[in-house]
């Protein structure tokens, strides 16, 4: 398998819904107009009390600096694992078990944190920049390792990087998580970025006037949650939402629940 050290210097950001009005011209920007952004990854997931912001340098500088928005200090790179091929881009892509179980454990056996974003084409690992050398060292016995570089694939090597690192000779050890399942089903589906402006009232509808629906849910330990997420990384769209809200705004696109 081979593990691609994407070009996109990441920020991961949190924007509390009270200051969403002081956001929407960025937004709006990022979503609908790409060809007056440099912007080429961006991700936005509505959550109950805010909206987790994943986006790169170009499009972070289409936000306003004010109190509602907290950054992570670090950046972050994506990395994108295929099964065959040396680009990312028309390869096939690898499961999110497999992932798990070839890149996140092993990295967490290093105490290197990760972020996992999933869309409709891949799933991308977000990995701190100042973990790379250790992200290198741990997975280059099982991957082939490409950073691209000006839009070029270029071979890694551990030995730039392994100075310092040591593997573990001990197995995995087990850890646990709470984890939350809600019982509402999901519509994950692509879009034509050309076909964008067709459903624009609609995706300004979902993003920004959610909190003006009053949601039903089967109880008040969140077993059914509002859930939307939308990603625009390289020309590719990808929307991710629960399917009350789907039905709601009748949000268009191929794809399946």
């Amino acid at each position: 398998m081979d593990l691609h050290i994407l070009e996109h210097r990441l920020k991961v950001t949190s924007l509390s819904k009270a200051g969403l009005e002081r956001y929407t011209h960025g937004l709006i920007k990022l979503v609908f107009l790409r060809d007056r952004t440099r912007c080429k990854f961006f991700c936005l997931t509505e959550m109950p009390n805010d909206y987790t912001l994943v986006l790169d340098e170009e499009g972070f500088k289409e936000l306003p600096r004010t109190d509602f928005l907290q950054v992570v200090e670090a950046t972050w790179l994506a990395l994108n694992v295929v099964s065959n091929g040396h680009s990312s881009t028309g390869s096939q892509t690898v499961g999110v078990t497999k992932i798990a179980k070839s890149v996140i454990a092993p990295l967490a056996q290093h105490k290197v944190s990760v972020l996992m974003l999933s869309t409709y084409q891949t799933d991308f690992i977000l990995v701190r920049e100042s973990d790379l050398p250790a992200v290198i060292h741990t997975l280059s016995e099982e991957f082939s390792i490409y950073r691209e570089v000006n839009g070029e694939s270029v071979a890694v090597t551990s030995t730039d990087v392994s100075n310092g690192f040591l593997k573990s000779k001990n197995g995995f050890s087990p850890t646990l998580h709470p984890v939350l399942s809600p019982k509402n089903l999901f519509c994950v589906m692509s879009l034509d970025p050309d076909t964008l402006p067709t459903i624009a009232t609609t995706l300004m509808d979902v993003m920004f006037y959610s909190t003006s629906v009053k949601w039903e849910s089967a109880d008040q330990d969140l077993d059914h949650i509002h859930f939307f997420s939308f990603s625009l990384i390289d020309g590719y769209i990808s929307i991710v939402v629960d399917t009350q809200t789907q039905k709601r705004s009748a949000c268009g696109g191929s794809g399946g629940s």
